[in-house]
């Protein structure tokens, strides 16, 4: 079957290739693929260190093919949404029913394919603030994939949101999206006069060294990226004085799946959507074709939100 794998004669580039079809184990699905969504991550690993041959991909969604031979799942026909740890980018492909979500009827594929690592971390990321009614959140890289999510979630969930975006023609993203204010900053310079009780941060370098010094007592930084691939040096004094109790958070997606089946968080973020509290913004619409196109703008960081594949 086809798929899109990494390739040595296309210099490092990513495009169509053949692959050996999905041979299912009992507890998975096969899944026939009809959208797929671009992450930063798997990009940077299939275009920097991947071997030839491999198959990227994390976010997909289509339908049943097959149920899992053994367990509860998706029954044969249902329209899915899912996640795997690599090689979703494939006509078909073999997933633990745990890591599916059933789509309402009114979830079109692209949408949901925007749902499992964007949505998943944005959903996971603010739920280490607690209960966010009344509480400051800010959200950098308010325009990303992770953050437009994250900016609608937690202002649907009562919190005054700050978002921050790297060039003035993102501010109007982050406003639509939720945003009761925002910052347009590289660093988050322009914050450290306030204080909040949940930091969402991606950045790293000197931003995550501003956003440890704006928490409020008792605030949490969640750290989920290092975009700029820089180190950060912070003063532990200035994190945690005078009122205490601040937190850096790590998050890394993959344990978090481990305490919690990908299905549930799925199935929530897909039932957001329906109801039109969650709407993912989708900047690049394409055949899996292109992907080359596509993955050479959204590594020249011209993509804010989603980018979403369509298999044909």
């Amino acid at each position: 079957m086809r798929a899109i794998m990494t390739n040595a004669p296309l210099l490092g580039r990513i495009g169509l290739g053949q692959v050996e079809d999905a041979e299912p184990l009992p507890h998975e699905v096969v899944v026939h693929v009809q959208t797929i969504s671009l992450n930063q991550g798997e990009i940077r690993k299939a275009l920097d260190d991947a071997p030839s041959g491999w198959v990227p991909g994390w976010d997909f969604a289509g339908v049943v093919q097959r149920a899992a031979r053994v367990g509860a799942g998706p029954a044969e026909g249902d329209r899915v949404v899912g996640f795997l740890e690599e090689g979703a980018w494939k006509e078909r492909v073999a997933v633990p029913a745990r890591n599916l979500a059933v789509l309402p009827k009114s979830v079109s594929a692209a949408a949901a394919a925007t749902l499992p690592v964007a949505g998943l971390t944005a959903l996971h990321a603010l739920a280490e603030g607690g209960l966010l009614a009344g509480k400051r959140v800010l959200v950098n890289g308010a325009s990303g994939g992770v953050g437009h999510l994250a900016l609608q979630l937690a202002r649907a969930s009562g919190a005054f949101v700050v978002g921050a975006v790297r060039r003035e023609s993102q501010r109007e993203h982050a406003q639509a999206d939720g945003a009761h204010r925002v910052v347009v900053s590289d660093d988050l310079s322009e914050v450290l006069s306030e204080k909040f009780d949940l930091v969402l941060e991606a950045a790293g370098g000197t931003a995550l060294r501003h956003a440890l010094h704006a928490l409020a007592g008792g605030g949490v930084c969640v750290c989920y990226g290092n975009s700029t691939r820089s180190e950060t040096t912070f003063d532990p004094f200035s994190f945690f004085f005078p009122h205490g109790r601040t937190r850096l958070v790590g998050f890394y997606l993959l344990p978090t799946l481990e305490r919690e089946p990908a299905s549930e968080g799925l199935d929530r973020l897909a039932r957001l959507v329906a109801d039109g509290v969650l709407r993912p913004r989708i900047e690049v619409e394409a055949s899996w074709k292109e992907v080359g196109s596509v993955v050479e703008r959204f590594m020249r960081r011209e993509i804010t939100g989603k980018a979403v594949l369509h298999i044909d």
